[in-house]
C-alpha cells in the first residue's frame, strides 16, 4: 500500500505538469492580452507595461521563468490586481473556497447515502419512488437555478437567510450557496448508494446474516454499508470536480470571495498568473482526491488488493 502511495503520488507530478504547460500555452494562444482595454493605451505605456512584467520577451523564455518561479512556491504577480500577488490572492479566497466545498460534500454523503439506503430498503415502494424523483430534480436543475431561487424562498420572502454577501465567521451566509452547491452531487450519490445497495442486499453473504437471525441494523451497517460504498466512492471525484466547477458560479451569484471567482474574472481579463495559479490549485485538488479514492478501495473493499 505504502509503495502504490509513492507510485502514485510520483506519477501526479507530470501530470501536472503537463496541465500547466497546456494552460501556459492556450493562455498566450488567445487572443487578446491583460492590458487591453476598450480604449487602448498609448503604444509607449504599453510597451512599458509588457516590458516589466516580462511580457516582451519569447514565450518560451516567459516559459523557463513562470517555471523557475514555481519551483520557489511563487505564482507570480497579478496583472489586474496590481496590489496583490497570485500567493496572496490565493491565501485570501482559498479558505472560503474550501469550507464551501468541504461543506457540500460532507452534507451530499450524510444526506445523499441515508437517502439512497432507504431508497433500497423500501425498493419499489412509494417512498422509493419519491426519494429518486427528487434525487432526478437535483440532478437537473443546475445550482445557477437552485441558488437564486433559494435566495428568494429563504431571503427575500421568509428572511431567515442573508441572500448574498458574506461575513468573516458568518455560518449563514453559506448555507444557502452550500445548499445550492451539494444539490446535485447529493441526487448522485442517492442514486448510485441505491443501486448498489440492492445490488449487495442479494449477496448470498447478506442472506446468510439474515437467516442467522441477526437484525437488519446490525446487517446494514457492518455487513452491506462499505462494498455498498464501493460505488459511491468511485464518484467522489466527479462529485469534486462537480462542486469545484460549481464553486464557479455559485461564488460569483453568492457574493463570496472565493478563489471561484478569481478564475473567472482572470479568464476574463487575461490575467495570465491568476488564471495558471488557480488552474494548478484545481489540478492540485482534483489529482489529490483521486489518490485518496483509490486508497479508499483497500478500506471499503477487503478483496482490493493493489500490485506490489
Amino acid at each position: 500500500m505504502t509503495r502504490y502511495f509513492f507510485t502514485r503520488l510520483a506519477g501526479a507530478v507530470p501530470t501536472l505538469f503537463i496541465i500547466i504547460t497546456l494552460t501556459f500555452f492556450l493562455m498566450r494562444a488567445a487572443p487578446g492580452g491583460p492590458f487591453d482595454q476598450e480604449q487602448a493605451l498609448p503604444p509607449e505605456i504599453a510597451a512599458n507595461l509588457e516590458s516589466a512584467y516580462g511580457l516582451d520577451q519569447p514565450v518560451w523564455v516567459q516559459y523557463g521563468r513562470y517555471l523557475k518561479s514555481l519551483l520557489h512556491g511563487e505564482f507570480g504577480p497579478s496583472f489586474k490586481y496590481k496590489d496583490f500577488t497570485v500567493t496572496e490572492l490565493i491565501g485570501q479566497g482559498f479558505p472560503i473556497t474550501l469550507q464551501l466545498g468541504l461543506m457540500a460534500m460532507a452534507l451530499a454523503l450524510f444526506v445523499g447515502v441515508p437517502l439512497g439506503t432507504f431508497a433500497a430498503l423500501h425498493h419499489n415502494s412509494a417512498a422509493d419512488y419519491a426519494t429518486m424523483s427528487l434525487a432526478v430534480v437535483g440532478i437537473a436543475i443546475p445550482s445557477f437555478v437552485v441558488l437564486p431561487f433559494l435566495g428568494l424562498l429563504f431571503g427575500v420572502y421568509l428572511l431567515w437567510l442573508p441572500v448574498a454577501g458574506w461575513e468573516p465567521g458568518s455560518i449563514r451566509h453559506l448555507v444557502l450557496p452550500v445548499l445550492a452547491l451539494a444539490l446535485p452531487p447529493l441526487a448522485y450519490v442517492a442514486r448510485i448508494t441505491r443501486g448498489s445497495m440492492l445490488e449487495v442486499l442479494r449477496s448470498h453473504y447478506i442472506r446468510t446474516a439474515f437467516a442467522k437471525g441477526l437484525p437488519l441494523r446490525t446487517v446494514i451497517v457492518r455487513h452491506a454499508l462499505r462494498p455498498a460504498l464501493t460505488p459511491v466512492a468511485s464518484y467522489l471525484v466527479p462529485a469534486v470536480a462537480s462542486i469545484l466547477t460549481g464553486s464557479l458560479v455559485v461564488e460569483t451569484i453568492a457574493g463570496l470571495p472565493g478563489i471561484g471567482r478569481y478564475l473567472v474574472q482572470g479568464a476574463i481579463n487575461r490575467d495570465y498568473t491568476l488564471v495558471l495559479g488557480m488552474v494548478i490549485i484545481y489540478s492540485t485538488l482534483l489529482i489529490g482526491m483521486g489518490l485518496i479514492v483509490d486508497l479508499l478501495y483497500a478500506w471499503l473493499d477487503p478483496r482490493v488488493r493493489f500490485a506490489k
